[in-house]
């Protein structure tokens, strides 16, 4: 008799399992902002909310599509933050001669800032340098930390 009890309550069950309405949701806790403790304007903001820094391919200076996107997205944050100046230094990987690697991190930087400018940020409030090898992201000889190292980065000054 038991047996047949439980049974009988499991089929219940099932039945109620199966209804067409579902239970009320729980209502998700808001999202916290992205950048939440973030002071606006500051260095931290643009990494958070922009982006710092823009990749180039091997040996090349032109700005691809998403570097482009990203320089967009510091025009329109540059502009808001009207009083900050910014300094982009251009980088390459590992490979190459120092002299090369410093003349290719110059015309990667003032892709950058070119673009910046075309977009209508007042030039005076860029600068650029560039590190060549020198001051690599990611550290590696392998193409990985190549494609990470070949960067123009934008700092707040």
């Amino acid at each position: 008799m038991n047996i047949k009890t439980f049974g009988a309550l499991a089929a219940v069950a099932l039945l109620a399992a199966c209804s067409d309405t579902p239970p009320p949701a729980a209502k998700p806790a808001p999202a916290a902002p992205v950048a939440a403790g973030i002071m606006p304007g500051s260095q931290e903001d643009l990494v958070a909310n922009v982006g710092d820094r823009v990749f180039f391919g091997t040996d090349k200076s032109a700005l691809a599509t998403e570097a482009k996107m990203t320089l967009d997205r510091q025009s329109a944050w540059l502009s808001k933050y009207s009083n900050n100046n910014v300094q982009i230094a251009g980088n390459c990987d590992e490979r190459g001669t120092e002299e090369y690697n410093i003349a290719l991190g110059a015309r990667r930087a003032s892709a950058a800032r070119d673009y910046l400018v075309a977009k209508g940020v007042a030039a005076g409030r860029i600068t650029t340098i560039s590190y060549g090898k020198d001051r690599p992201v990611a550290l590696g000889s392998n193409v990985d930390a190549w494609k990470q190292n070949r960067n123009a980065i934008t700092s707040v000054r």
